[in-house]
Order: structure tokens, then sequence, then C-alpha cells
């Protein structure tokens, strides 16, 4: 399994008009290849192939008075970004003949310098390394220094600089993992839950422990509103509005590396105590569509279940799904009588068969666990049949990192 860890960095002065020069230039060469393309396509004529692209896009670019800047910065920041073109196409079309899960998407669009993460990435064969300082040593842009909050694992395969919208620096390595170290990392268990995610309480496990939800955003609400006051009454295209832009995205950063913090914390913890988790797909789309859609926003459970996926496979946990329509809050967890749809305001409830009082939400979370069938035998073994390790795909070199806090 490929993972990404990612590292702050702090450069100086001439280290940031160098990383501002490689991202511009990047930025450039990915514009050309999506104009060239899009050329062609009004032509009528073939897309031209990756090596036509190089060859002209670069290398002979270089030798002209209006690209010959291209040439101050590492060969391959420049072919990473046509590879990223390329990819970007690639997954284009394949998402418009339906071979591609999720979301249809759309055509590559020319990157701005206004965007609010910019990104280069070095390859091996950009001979970058870490100096026995503790550097990051990168072609063309020097030593960077590096705040190491941990050992890399492994030797890293690529290193990607990631600048984001807040002006912050990361260095986000790709690391390959070796499945028995990781499997060995994790206690043996043979306990199992269920997870009911709501609103009122983050999760309910089916063995009653209810986690309170930290609501980042909402406790944020007061200091975020009066940095965007700030940033209203400044004008535009002065240093000031610059200034108070990056005052809001910093707190909006803030916001959401304490959200992702919890939520790598948390699930680390889940999958160290039991062998098997069952969790309830929900539609996140749909709800954020709805009056709680802040709410929902703020609590993040798509990447809270996305994260219980892959350190699941990691670590040779059993992640299950169940079907959003499961009626988990109808079904007395006891007797199974399906009670009907019960209002969001009745937070408890007696079964009218079996008499029994039943809190909604760790009702639920027991409705989940059975609906899932995570009853373990005494080996050990999953009762359900087929059930196997969920599987993370490779990290891509467009996402933020993964990994960049405690897994």
């Amino acid at each position: 399994m490929q993972l990404r860890y990612a590292f702050r960095l702090y450069p100086d002065a001439g280290q940031q008009v160098a990383l501002a020069r490689a991202f511009g230039c990047a930025r450039v060469v990915f514009n050309d290849c999506v104009r060239a393309r899009e050329d062609a396509r009004r032509a009528g004529r073939p897309f031209p192939t990756a090596g036509e692209l190089s060859t002209r896009l670069i290398t002979q670019a270089k030798k002209t008075a209006s690209r010959s800047w291209l040439g101050e910065v590492s060969a391959v920041v420049l072919q990473q970004s046509l590879r990223d073109a390329e990819s970007a196409y690639k997954n284009f079309f394949t998402s418009l003949k339906g071979a591609r899960k999720g979301p249809k998407l759309g055509a590559p669009r020319f990157k701005s310098r206004k965007d609010a993460r910019q990104s280069i990435r070095f390859t091996a064969n950009a001979r970058w390394n870490i100096t026995p300082g503790g550097r990051l040593n990168l072609p063309k842009i020097g030593a960077v220094k590096v705040k190491w909050s941990r050992p890399l694992p492994a030797t890293p395969t690529s290193v990607t600089v990631i600048k984001d919208s807040a002006g912050r620096c990361f260095a986000s390595f790709v690391i390959d993992t070796d499945p028995a170290a990781d499997a060995s990392r994790m206690p043996a268990t043979y306990q199992s839950t269920g997870i009911d995610l709501g609103l009122t309480h983050f999760a309910v496990l089916s063995t009653g422990e209810k986690i309170d939800s930290p609501r980042f955003l909402r406790r944020a609400e007061k200091k975020l509103k009066k940095a965007q006051q700030d940033l209203s009454r400044k004008q535009k295209g002065s240093r000031n509005r610059e200034k108070a832009r990056l005052k809001v995205a910093r707190a909006h950063a803030k916001v959401t590396d304490a959200r992702k913090e919890f939520h790598h914390q948390l699930s680390t913890r889940l999958l160290s105590e039991n062998q098997g988790i069952a969790v309830e797909s929900l539609s996140v789309t749909g709800l954020a569509r709805s009056r709680l859609a802040r709410s929902v926003h703020d609590a993040g459970w798509t990447a809270f279940v996305n994260m219980l996926e892959y350190k699941a496979g990691r670590y040779g946990r059993t992640l299950i799904k169940i079907g959003r329509y499961e009626p988990t809050s109808q079904v007395c967890s006891t007797c199974g009588v399906k009670d009907g749809p019960k209002p969001l305001n009745i937070r408890e409830w007696t079964c009218t068969a079996c008499g029994t009082l039943h809190d909604r939400d760790h009702n639920a979370a027991l409705n989940v666990k059975q609906a899932a069938g995570l009853a373990v035998t005494a080996c050990g073994a999953p009762v359900r049949p087929g059930a196997i390790p969920a599987q993370h795909e490779e990290t891509g070199s467009h996402g933020f990192p993964t990994a960049n806090c405690a897994a």
C-alpha cells in the first residue's frame, strides 16, 4: 500500500521566490498542454502525443524568448506537470465512458496563479535528497528546513511540494508500506462494533459509548465572522486585502486541521480496539442540501469513513458498509420488530412488541452491527461470509496528504 506522509516546510525568502517560480512554470506548462489539446480538438486533428507535447512545450519552448525562463526550474517539475495534464484527460475520458466510479468529471481547465493550492512534484530522477542535517534538498530551490513530526518508515519514491491557501508549504512523501509490519502494530483483538454517526454525538458505538461531536466550525464561527468582515472592508487589489485574506484562510485551515486530527485519532483507536467495524453509508450530499447542511459539513463523516477504510486495509481489519436504506432507527435490536419511522426529536422509544426501552442512537448502532453480521466466533473469525479487508486506492498527486496526522 502507498501512503503519503506530509511535513511542514519553512523556506527562507530566497527559497520562497524559487518555489513561486517553480509553481508558475509548472502551471504554464500545464496550461500550454490543455491549450494544445483544445486547439487540436477544434481543428479536428488527433490529439498530440505526450512525446510531441514534451518536445514542443518544454524542449523547444526553452529556446524561445517567451518561454526561456522555463530553464530556471528543474526539468522534472515540467515533465510531471505534463503527466498531470495527461492523467486529467485520461480520467475525463474514462468518466465520460462511464467506466470511472463516482461523479462525472469535467474536462481539464486552465490553472490560475490565484488557485488555493499550488503544487510541484519531484521524482527520483530529480535527485532530491534529505541532508544529514534534516533539510530537504530540492534541485534549483535549495535545502529547505523541514519540521519532522515523526520519522519516515521507508525511503520515499517521490515528494510533492504543496502550498495551500493559507500560504503554508508542505512536503508530501510517497511511502510504500509493509503490510506485515503494519499489521503487527495493531494488538490482537476479537471484538467488533457498529457505529451510528450523528450530529448530537459524532458517533455512538454498539457498546453504548457515545463520542461527543467537537463542532470545530461552530466553535470558530465568531472568529471567522470577524475575519471575513475585515476582509470585505479592504480595497480589492491592496496589500491589506491580501493580509486579511491570509488571516481568513489561516482561520479556516486551523479548523480543518483540528477536525482532521480528531478523525485520525478516533479512527486509529477504533481499529486498534476492534477487528471488525460496521458503519452505515450515509447520503452526505443529500443531507448537505437540508437545513442541517452546516452541521453535516462540520462533522466530516465522509472523511472519517474514508480514513476507516484505508486504515482497515492497511492494518488488516475488516470494515463493512451497510446500505443507507437499512431501517436502523426503526427496528428493535432486541426482538427485530419494525416500529416505524420516528421524528428526530424522539431520542428514546419503547418497543411495542417486547417493551424494551431504547436509546435511539445506541439501538441504531446495534442494528448496524447486526446488519453487517459482525458477531464473532471464539476464534475471532467473522460469521458473515465473504467479508474482506477494505482496500485503499493508491494516493494520487493531486489530493491533500492522507497521512499528515497521527495514523
